[in-house]
């Protein structure tokens, strides 16, 4: 037999903040696994994010080991697996819409008003990017045109529900869904960008936030003062950790 580790089993089963950012999480970057042969149940969760795999692990109390495997195939980074089995987080998993290969047909799970900003906060850090554009001024110098979020998935289903319930809980404009290569995507302005930072990171402290995706956002408030507003201003300085220099 193998080593048997430990895991918060019920996990899953009260929604707080730091199990509804994982499901997000877990809804963009997880996978379950059903093993037959071996009469086994796995969750994984890969990243190229060592440290945001450390910090999921310790939110769900595991013990499981972290796995160096192969590097990403477009950006060349390391990636790095927590695999965990146990059968009463699986089907917990299971009870919250998500099943094998769920990749093309997964569907948004009914998520307590409450919780709606941490679940959505864990699929853009899993699979949501935020990215500032430059472009060229009159004399050919740098200049910063806007601040955009694309939310990515392979289910427009997904991102239809997405759409709606950041459009009332989040109050952002209506915004179409677009077919990209292999995947859909639900992308937002500048306005509506800015809009969501406030949303997704008020009140929230670091272990249930990627650091890295953050700190664009605080790089672009640094280059655009004037968006910064009391609430934004707040929560620069209740979130943790520097700004990235670009």
């Amino acid at each position: 037999m193998g080593v048997k580790y430990s895991v918060n089993e019920k996990f899953f089963e009260r929604w707080n903040v730091g199990m509804a950012y994982t499901l997000g999480y877990i809804y963009a970057d997880g996978s379950l696994e059903c093993s037959p042969s071996i009469r086994g149940k796995y969750l994984r969760i890969t990243s190229t994010d060592k440290e945001r795999i450390i910090a999921l692990r310790n939110l769900m109390e595991s013990q499981h080991k972290i796995y160096r495997i192969a590097q990403n195939t477009y950006s060349g980074k390391q990636r790095y697996l927590l695999r965990i089995g146990n059968s009463f987080l699986y089907d917990s998993l299971v009870k919250h819409g998500l099943h094998p290969k769920k990749s093309l047909t997964i569907k948004m799970p009914e998520i307590p008003d409450l919780f709606l900003k941490d679940f959505v906060r864990g699929y853009f850090d899993g699979d949501g990017c935020v990215s500032i554009e430059y472009g060229n001024g009159k004399k050919r110098q740098k200049i910063l045109k806007r601040i955009g979020i694309i939310f990515t998935c392979g289910s427009k289903d997904f991102l239809r529900v997405l759409e709606k319930q950041l459009r009332q809980g989040a109050g952002v404009g209506k915004r179409e869904i677009y077919t990209a290569s292999r995947c859909y995507q639900l992308r937002y302005n500048t306005e509506d960008s800015v809009t969501l930072f406030k949303f997704l990171y008020h009140g929230v402290e670091m272990e249930h936030y990627m650091r890295r995706k953050r700190n664009i956002f605080a790089d672009y408030f640094e280059k655009r003062p004037k968006r910064v507003d009391k609430e934004i201003k707040s929560i620069l300085e209740c979130t943790e950790g520097p700004v990235v220099k670009r």
